[in-house]
């Protein structure tokens, strides 16, 4: 492994500031190695099965940095130290989206008002119900009482409510 000087790097960084496309061409096959490297120990971080690999979150990191173009880097401790909060970030946005996925995200979103108009469960049909709490009244009246109660209360809500 060759060891780039930094002062390399660090003017390729100006160069590429100053809008030099060609600056950041080189710089990348300058540092896309160190890049790597550091991918790989945030990935040595995550859990098994992560659906990025390292290559994909260098890559990630490399798209973001190269939208930064406003950025006045300074050398290359500075870019390194951009890059590794970038690679973090991508990791946590991640992370997020993959919780709020198990949280329901891809749910259309309904407010509490429009609830009973979209809902797909199919209406009670009232009058077999009045009709059957009726007959189980005839049969035994606590749990026709229990049941009117548990009826009455958890329609709206789909779920009979402790009475």
């Amino acid at each position: 492994m060759s060891v780039r000087p930094i002062h390399d790097v660090t003017e390729l960084l100006q160069g590429w500031s100053d809008g030099d496309q060609a600056a950041l061409e080189k710089l990348m096959s300058l540092v896309y190695d160190e890049l790597h490297r550091l991918a790989k120990r945030y990935m040595a971080q995550e859990e098994r099965g992560h659906i990025l690999q390292t290559t994909a979150l260098v890559n990630e990191a490399y798209l973001r940095l190269v939208d930064s173009r406003q950025m006045n880097w300074r050398n290359r401790a500075h870019f390194f130290a951009v890059a590794a909060q970038l690679m973090r970030r991508i990791l946590i946005d991640y992370a997020r989206s993959r919780r709020s996925l198990k949280r329901g995200a891809e749910s259309p979103r309904v407010s509490l008002d429009e609830a009973p108009a979209v809902t797909q469960e199919p209406r009670p049909d009232l009058l077999a119900l009045d009709d059957a709490l009726n007959a189980l009244a005839a049969i035994d009246l606590r749990k026709a009482k229990s049941r009117n109660c548990a009826f009455s209360v958890g329609l709206a809500w789909r779920k009979p409510p402790r009475c």
